[in-house]
C-alpha cells in the first residue's frame, strides 16, 4: 500500500511568515508597510511622504526616495539606491547600486548597477571574475526603454548625462561614459569604458566595441559597428564604421576639386603677371602693344 506523504508546517503564522502573507512588519526583519500606495520599505530608508510605493515594490535599507517619485509594482530598490524628485519608475524594474537624477522616466524591466561582465585567466586556466564596485549614476531628464540593462562600473562610473533617451532592449557595459542629450536606439549595445560623447545619435542595434572614444555630434547608421576611436563630427556608417561622405562625393572627386582649383589659381596669377590691372588706359596700351610686338604710328 502506498504510504501518503504529508507537509506539516510549524505553526500557522511561521508558513505565513515564509510566504509573505503577513505583513513584513510582522515579521522582524525591519520592514514595514509604505502608507501611500501600499508597497513595503526599510526603517532605514528615506520616503518623501508625496513618493508612491505601489504594492509589490521593496524599498530596501538606506535608500533615498525624492518628492513625487512613482515606483511601479514587482520593483525592487535595493540599499543605497537615491532616486530624485518627479522621477517615474515602472513595474518590475530592479536599482541597485545606482543614483538617479530628477524627472527621469524608468520604463519596465529595466535592470540598473548589477556587475559588469569582466573575467579574467588565472595562471591555473581557471576564469576569475574581476571586482566590480562601483555606481551608475543617471542624470536628469534622462529617459530609459524596457528591458535596458546598465551594468555598474569597475574602475570608474558608469554615467549616463543629462537629458539622454535611451530605447528598448540596449546593453550598456561598465565603465561607460555617455554624455549629454545622446540617443539610443534599439538594441544598440555599448561595450566596457567606452565615451560617447555629447548629442551623438546610434541607430538600431549599433556595435560599439570596448575603450574606443566617440566625439561629440557624431550620428551612427543602423547595424554600424565601431572598432576604433571617431575623432570628427559627421555620419558614420558600415562595419567598421566610416565616414559617410555627402552623394556624389567621393576622395577621387575631391583630389579632382582641389586639383582644379590649384590650376585655376595658378592660371589667375599668370594672368595678372602678364595683364597688370590698368592704372591708366595710355599705359595699358603702350605694355599691350610691347607684348604683342606692335609698334604705336
Amino acid at each position: 500500500m502506498a504510504t501518503r506523504r504529508v507537509l506539516v508546517f510549524a505553526s500557522r503564522s511561521a508558513f505565513a511568515r515564509r510566504f509573505s502573507l503577513v505583513p513584513a512588519s510582522d515579521s522582524g526583519c525591519g520592514f514595514q508597510k509604505w502608507q501611500n500606495g501600499g508597497g513595503i520599505f526599510h526603517e532605514s530608508a528615506s520616503i518623501d511622504s508625496t513618493a508612491v510605493v505601489e504594492v509589490g515594490a521593496v524599498v530596501h535599507s538606506e535608500s533615498v526616495i525624492g518628492a513625487n517619485v512613482h515606483i511601479g509594482s514587482g520593483t525592487v530598490v535595493g540599499p543605497s539606491v537615491s532616486i530624485a524628485h518627479s522621477t517615474i519608475i515602472g513595474f518590475n524594474v530592479a536599482l541597485s547600486n545606482c543614483c538617479i537624477g530628477d524627472l527621469c522616466v524608468i520604463h519596465s524591466g529595466v535592470c540598473i548597477g548589477q556587475d559588469g561582465f569582466g573575467f579574467y585567466v588565472d595562471g591555473d586556466g581557471n576564469m576569475i571574475k574581476k571586482p566590480q564596485k562601483l555606481n551608475v549614476v543617471i542624470g536628469n531628464q534622462v529617459e530609459i526603454g524596457a528591458n535596458t540593462c546598465i551594468d555598474r562600473g569597475s574602475w570608474r562610473d558608469t554615467v549616463i548625462g543629462d537629458n539622454s533617451k535611451i530605447d528598448n532592449l540596449v546593453q550598456i557595459g561598465h565603465n561607460v561614459v555617455i554624455g549629454r542629450n545622446c540617443m539610443l536606439c534599439g538594441q544598440v549595445g555599448i561595450a566596457g569604458s567606452a565615451t560617447i560623447g555629447d548629442y551623438v545619435t546610434m541607430g538600431g542595434r549599433v556595435a560599439v566595441r570596448d575603450h574606443v572614444s566617440i566625439v561629440s555630434k557624431v550620428r551612427l547608421a543602423a547595424t554600424s559597428c565601431v572598432t576604433k576611436d571617431i575623432k570628427e563630427p559627421g555620419d558614420y556608417g558600415g562595419f567598421p564604421a566610416v565616414r559617410i561622405l555627402p552623394y556624389g562625393f567621393s576622395p577621387f572627386n575631391a583630389s579632382m576639386a582641389k586639383l582644379r582649383i590649384c590650376s585655376s589659381s595658378q592660371m589667375a596669377e599668370t594672368s595678372r603677371q602678364k595683364f597688370p590691372t590698368p592704372v591708366k588706359r595710355n599705359t595699358y596700351i603702350q605694355q599691350t602693344d610691347f607684348l604683342y610686338g606692335v609698334s604705336q604710328v
